[in-house]
């Protein structure tokens, strides 16, 4: 990735200011009467996402204007590593509550282009960050969000089951972790029995896993990543129509945001012991598919009648979920592409995520508020358990149609996996359907930056 945050500038910095709307009159009362001229011819009112380039005599940039709307915050300034052409920029003035590490990450994410397919040659623009500011940790950050958005737009043939081991193995390598991979028929032999069932369709190099990524001192609280990594989900034997399957190349976005969050833990040096955990799979479809109506075995030693092959996702995480159980964490995160009923609800910009316990969500909402990373908590309604009730079963991986709320009744069937203590279920859409400045289209991180502020807190 290219370093488009730097410490020193190699030349000339052009100052950007960055306005909101009740600031710019007076902003433009201290200016040289072109600057304010310009600004008028150009319609710039300082609007959410407006950047204006203004010149100088020569021609040559002078400063820069960024609208920042009614009310923005640090995320405002992604627009400008989409917007501004190359060279060297400083943040001249800005809001005094945002803070400068989180404009410097802001621009950092803005600046992000995935070009593994393109042809190369294509210039950025860089920010000189403000006195202060950890240059190596904003970039260490950016890093991990590339990676996790790298992953999901990589298509499914090249970002299969082997390919996230050997990024698992890559980040182990380099952060000193231990790792162990179980594979194919070895997942029975392991009791893994769910991730096995929806994986065995898969053709041999492709077969299912479970990756188990550990780090970190004895004495420290053990936080447990648990990520789902469906490389591809053609819904099985319930088949997704064409338009529903388009995109699902992104349905590995839990396991990629859980080693994206890992590396950012773990480059932070964090005081805590980390389990990654990560069972990959592919959704596919042969003679040996999973089939509605099969009940499958579970690590926990529930049963699970298959109502849907297309609720897969559930399924292996019930069972890396208990894995992560017998670990006795501290605090466990589950994070999963799991259920189109989010979107529903919140659409794709606002991540739900579902917990019982009171400090840890008050942890979570004050994190995504510092660094915004929007999160949005949903109910573990008690009255849509039943739903999940099979006749032949213990359990049923499909709610019933009465029940409705798929997103709600998808955490509810987790819960029942999910180890005591503190935990949480961040159903994510990892995605942007709709390209803006600063936001592509394509692979997002979503709430990972949030989670990493809330562990950071929670045991420094």
């Amino acid at each position: 990735m290219t370093e488009v945050v730097v410490d020193h500038a190699q030349g000339a910095v052009v100052p950007v200011h960055a306005l909101r709307e009740r600031e710019l009159a007076s902003f433009l009362e201290g200016r040289p009467a072109f600057v304010k001229a310009f600004a008028e011819l150009s319609e710039f009112k300082a609007k959410a996402g407006q950047v204006l380039v203004v010149p100088d005599a020569a021609g040559a940039i002078d400063q820069v204007l960024l609208g920042l709307g009614a009310a923005g915050d640090a995320q405002g300034f992604r627009v400008l590593g989409a917007r501004l052409p190359a060279g060297d920029y400083r943040i001249a003035s800005a809001p005094a509550e945002i803070a400068p590490d989180q404009i410097a990450l802001a621009f950092a994410l803005g600046s992000y282009r995935f070009d593994r397919y393109k042809k190369k040659g294509e210039t950025h623009p860089r920010l000189v960050a403000a006195e202060g500011v950890d240059v190596a940790q904003v970039r260490s950050i950016a890093h991990a969000c590339a990676l996790a958005r790298d992953m999901v737009n990589t298509p499914a043939g090249d970002m299969g089951p082997l390919q996230i081991e050997t990024i698992a193995r890559e980040i182990a390598e380099q952060y000193g972790a231990g790792i162990t991979v179980v594979t194919g028929e070895g997942l029975l032999e392991a009791n893994y029995p769910a991730v096995h069932a929806v994986g065995r369709a898969a053709t041999p190099e492709r077969a299912p896993r479970m990756i188990e990524i550990t780090w970190g001192q004895e004495g420290h609280p053990l936080v447990a990543l648990v990520g789902k990594g469906v490389v591809f989900d053609t819904g099985g034997l319930d088949i997704k129509p064409s338009a529903g399957m388009r995109n699902m190349k992104k349905d590995m976005g839990g396991a990629a945001h859980a080693l994206a969050l890992g590396r950012m833990i773990m480059a932070a040096g964090l005081p805590v012991r980390l389990a990654i955990l990560l069972p990959v799979v592919e959704n596919a479809i042969s003679g040996d598919a999973m089939r509605p109506g099969d009940v499958l075995d579970s690590r926990k030693g529930l049963t699970i009648e298959v109502g849907n092959t297309d609720a897969e996702g559930r399924l292996i995480l019930a069972d890396a979920l208990t894995r992560a159980g017998e670990l006795e964490p501290a605090l466990t995160i589950d994070l999963a592409t799991l259920t189109g009923a989010a979107r529903m609800a919140l659409g794709p910009q606002l991540p739900p995520y579902y917990t019982d316990d009171e400090e840890l969500a008050a942890q979570i909402e004050a994190a995504a508020a510092a660094v915004a990373d929007p999160l949005w908590r949903m109910p573990l309604w008690k009255g849509y358990v039943d739903s999940l009730d099979s006749d032949v079963a213990d359990m049923k991986n499909d709610s019933d149609a009465w029940a409705q709320a798929g997103s709600v009744t998808a955490a509810l069937f987790l819960q029942k996996f999910a180890p005591s203590g503190p935990w949480v279920h961040l159903d994510i859409f990892a995605w942007n359907p709709r390209g803006r400045p600063g936001w592509p289209s394509g692979g997002e991180a979503q709430s990972i930056r949030a989670l990493f502020a809330m562990i950071a807190g929670r045991f420094s």
